[in-house]
C-alpha cells in the first residue's frame, strides 16, 4: 500500500477537517456504543442530529445547518443527504461527489423513525457546537468529549476495514468531505454536471458502503 493511500494520511485528512491541525493536541474520538447510549437518551432531534452526525462522519456544525428539505430520501433502509443546500455548502462547488451521504446499515431504521417524531421543516438542530461542548463539559457520561469527538470517532471506527482491503481510501475521503478532485475513484465535474442531484448518482457515488459499517 503506497503513502497515497495509507491509513494513516486518510486518519489526518479527515482529522484536519474536524478542526484541528496534525498532529496537535484534538478531541478525545468518541466511541460508537457511548455516542448511541447517549443519543437515545435525548429529545427527538438531538437524537437524530447525533446519529446523522455519525453515520456521516461529519463536523456537528454541518448538521445543525441541516433542513429536512435536504434529506432526498428518508426510509427505513436508506436515508440519502444532499450537503449542498446548507450555507455552508452553497459557498462550495456542488459539482464534488463529496455532495451526498448515503445512509446504510445499522442505525439507519432509527434514524428514519425519528424523522417521524422531528418537525418537519426546523433545522434539524438549534444546538451549536459551543452549546453541545458545554453540555457535554456537564455530562458525567460524556466527560472528556467535545463536538468534535463524534468525527474523530466515526474515522477512527473506519480505520479497521481501511487496513484490511475491506474499504476503500477515496470512498472515505468522500463521505468526509475531503476527496480530491482527479482522484482514484472520482468523477469529472462535467459527468456530475449532467448527472444532476438526485437519487440514483447519490447512490452511484457509493458512500453507502461506508456508512453501512458506522
Amino acid at each position: 500500500m503506497g503513502f497515497e493511500n495509507h491509513p494513516l494520511r486518510v486518519l489526518a485528512k479527515a482529522l484536519r477537517g474536524g478542526g484541528a491541525a496534525i498532529p496537535d493536541s484534538q478531541a478525545t474520538p468518541l466511541e460508537k456504543e457511548k455516542l448511541v447510549s447517549y443519543a437515545r437518551l435525548q429529545q427527538p432531534s438531538v437524537h437524530l442530529a447525533l446519529l446523522v452526525a455519525w453515520k456521516t462522519a461529519s463536523r456537528w456544525a454541518e448538521v445543525a445547518d441541516l433542513s429536512f428539505a435536504q434529506f432526498l430520501l428518508v426510509t427505513q433502509k436508506e436515508v440519502i443527504v444532499d450537503w449542498f443546500q446548507t450555507p455552508k455548502g452553497r459557498t462550495h462547488d456542488p459539482f464534488k461527489a463529496s455532495r451526498f451521504a448515503v445512509i446504510q446499515g445499522p442505525l439507519t431504521t432509527e434514524i428514519a423513525m425519528l424523522f417521524k417524531k422531528c418537525a418537519p421543516f426546523a433545522p434539524l438542530t438549534r444546538l451549536s457546537t459551543s452549546a453541545l461542548d458545554s453540555l457535554w463539559g456537564q455530562s458525567v457520561q460524556m466527560q472528556g468529549y467535545t463536538a468534535h469527538s463524534i468525527k474523530r470517532g466515526a474515522v477512527k471506527h473506519l480505520l479497521p476495514l481501511l487496513t484490511s482491503g475491506k474499504l476503500s481510501p477515496h470512498l472515505i475521503d468522500r463521505l468526509t468531505k475531503h476527496e480530491e478532485e482527479g482522484g482514484p475513484g472520482t468523477l469529472s465535474r462535467t459527468t456530475l454536471r449532467y448527472a444532476g442531484g438526485d437519487v440514483d448518482l447519490a447512490r452511484a457515488l457509493e458512500t453507502g458502503k461506508v456508512t453501512r459499517h458506522l
